[in-house]
């Protein structure tokens, strides 16, 4: 039986979501806590593979499993098994054989959040990025507006990234105040590696003075890694919510 688990966590304490040899990734202790309450082994596959640092208040997995199970005491029993890590299964639910979490994805949103003030952050340390000065933030909009639509993003695209092409639709690209700062707001059907932090790391030069918005235009026309700006730190970053057509979502 095929199963989606939405899951939210501080990716603080984590490798990352997959699994590596080096640190202790979400994708582990999600499968310990299955293996726990079936007694089977299983692997889990995620919309998205977070880096080190991000968190995430929407990602969405899949799992198979022998067993039918209702999905409010598979939440339950996973959440039970999942403590004490900052890690919660808030939904989790029976779907078609042919539902995946990644290929059956149709976008991916992420916020990235910046404080933009003289005193440090405290209780929101690590979930932001802090900034100890003003940033524009009319010049900050006015640079995303051209990243929108299909570009080859080379210049904001890490030099590990597996992706076969660099080229990518961005649907989503904006720029927002709140009462301590600023929320970048990225949806995409998929984004290259460290392209979200590339790109707010180029809009926080620009909020800054450093760059223009025609800098960064400049930037993107480059398809060069070393044209970008420094790469906005992993901690601002989480993945919002993973959309999927209505269909693959009806029960099995």
């Amino acid at each position: 039986m095929r199963y989606r688990l939405t899951i939210e966590y501080d990716g603080a304490p984590f490798c990352g979501w997959q699994s590596q040899t080096n640190g202790v990734a979400v994708q582990d202790v999600l499968t310990a806590a299955v293996e726990k309450f079936c007694g089977e082994p299983v692997t889990i596959f995620a919309a998205g593979r977070t880096d080190a640092g991000v968190h995430a208040r929407g990602q969405v997995a899949h799992i198979d499993l022998h067993a039918v199970h209702e999905g409010d005491k598979l939440r339950d029993a996973l959440n039970h098994h999942l403590k004490p890590h900052p890690v919660a299964v808030l939904a989790a639910m029976r779907v078609r054989d042919d539902f995946d979490a990644r290929f059956s994805a149709i976008k991916r949103h992420y916020h990235y959040r910046l404080i933009s003030r003289r005193a440090p952050p405290v209780l929101d340390r690590p979930h932001v990025w802090w900034v100890p000065r003003p940033l524009d933030l009319v010049a900050m909009q006015a640079a995303a507006k051209p990243l929108l639509g299909k570009h080859d993003f080379t210049t904001f695209r890490s030099s590990h990234c597996q992706a076969k092409s660099p080229v990518k639709t961005l649907d989503v690209l904006d720029v927002i105040a709140d009462e301590i700062g600023f929320i970048v707001t990225a949806s995409a059907r998929s984004f290259l590696h460290h392209q979200v932090r590339s790109l707010v790391g180029a809009l926080k030069w620009v909020g800054e003075g450093k760059w223009t918005p025609d800098e960064v235009i400049a930037a993107l026309a480059a398809c060069n890694r070393a044209a970008c700006a420094p790469v906005a730190p992993a901690a601002g970053l989480t993945l919002m919510k993973v959309d999927y057509p209505p269909e693959i979502l009806a029960a099995p």
